[in-house]
């Protein structure tokens, strides 16, 4: 059997081993990103997203205080952050010496996504994982090598509440048709539009390159669903995004909404908006919590395919 050579000198390895452990820690936090289609994200964003949000704007100096990373790392960050579309960079007036990094809507976007879907799993494993470590640090750190070859990260973090994620399958389209007549009868009238999709998921939307996803409740089976619909090259409708009355409470709505935009977000669109009524004021709210804007000009453009639409919203996605 080969020998740990940090392990076996620890004290003189120590700082290699605590880096050792580190890195596999963000590897495995990077698998947890990567299960909620978030792939183009990488661990070390993570902080300068928290920071941003909670700080709002701050000079790349600030940023290195707030976290304790070296300059060459923070600065690589952020170059890659800026490539994605997530930050911007100015310069200050006072002093045009400094940058003042900011998150852009995009930005701002995501981190809603992630304090959803993504932290949340990552802090429960973190904390599973840590739960048992006994004694001094050397002690801790080879209980938590331990405990990682056993189990990493990914298998310690908690599944979204039982609730399970589905595509689109013929044998799913009776609960597409179910659960947005459900809703869309409560407070409407179904239209002529609404039939027509509902009617033909595969044909109006899956084979038109478009998407449909279901939430699946162990108990209570499918009980919401939401699609994007392709209208042009690049251009692309949220819509029929809907929860049964049963499973309110569940946040599922919140959820399902949470991974179809990152799906969004790895798909190529260029323009995601949505088109619903202000007396939808819950589902509003949810749109907005996630990053959606409001939006004029999508509602002159696309308005008229529903009647009853006079509220119009816009998602901020990755440049093209």
């Amino acid at each position: 059997m080969s020998q740990d050579i940090l392990a076996e000198r620890d004290y003189l390895f120590l700082g290699s081993r605590m880096k050792r452990l580190a890195e596999r820690l963000q590897a495995d936090a990077t698998r947890i990103i990567a299960e909620e289609n978030l792939g183009h994200l990488q661990s070390v964003h993570m902080p300068i997203f928290a920071a941003l949000h909670n700080d709002g704007a701050l000079t790349v100096t600030q940023l290195i205080d707030r976290i304790g990373f070296s300059q060459p790392a923070i600065t690589r960050a952020l170059s890659s952050m800026s490539e994605l579309g997530f930050v911007e960079m100015a310069r200050d007036a006072a002093d045009r010496r400094v940058k003042i990094v900011s998150l852009t809507a995009c930005g701002r976007a995501m981190v809603n996504q992630l304090l959803i879907s993504v932290w949340p799993r990552i802090e429960a494993a973190a904390k599973d994982l840590c739960h048992d470590t006994q004694g001094h640090l050397l002690e801790q750190m080879s209980q938590m090598e331990e405990e990682l070859d056993r189990k990493p990260l990914p298998e310690r973090a908690p599944a979204r509440d039982d609730l399970e994620i589905l595509p689109f399958s013929d044998e799913l389209a009776g609960d597409f048709y179910r659960i947005n007549e459900e809703w869309v009868s409560s407070m409407f009238t179904m239209e002529a539009n609404d039939y027509d999709i509902l009617e033909h998921p595969r044909e109006r939307v899956v084979d038109n390159d478009g998407e449909i996803w279901f939430i699946k409740d162990p108990e209570l089976g499918v009980i919401g669903t939401v699609a994007l619909i392709k209208i042009s090259d690049g251009v692309f409708e949220l819509t029929k995004m809907g929860v049964s009355e049963t499973a309110r409470g569940k946040k599922a709505g919140e959820k399902l909404l949470a991974f179809v935009l990152g799906r969004a977000s790895t798909l190529g669109i260029r323009q995601l908006y949505l088109l619903t009524n202000s007396k939808c004021e819950a589902a509003i709210h949810l749109y907005e919590k996630l990053g959606f804007q409001h939006d004029a000009e999508i509602l002159a453009k696309y308005s008229a395919r529903y009647e009853r639409c006079n509220v119009a919203m816009s998602y901020p996605l990755l440049p093209g």
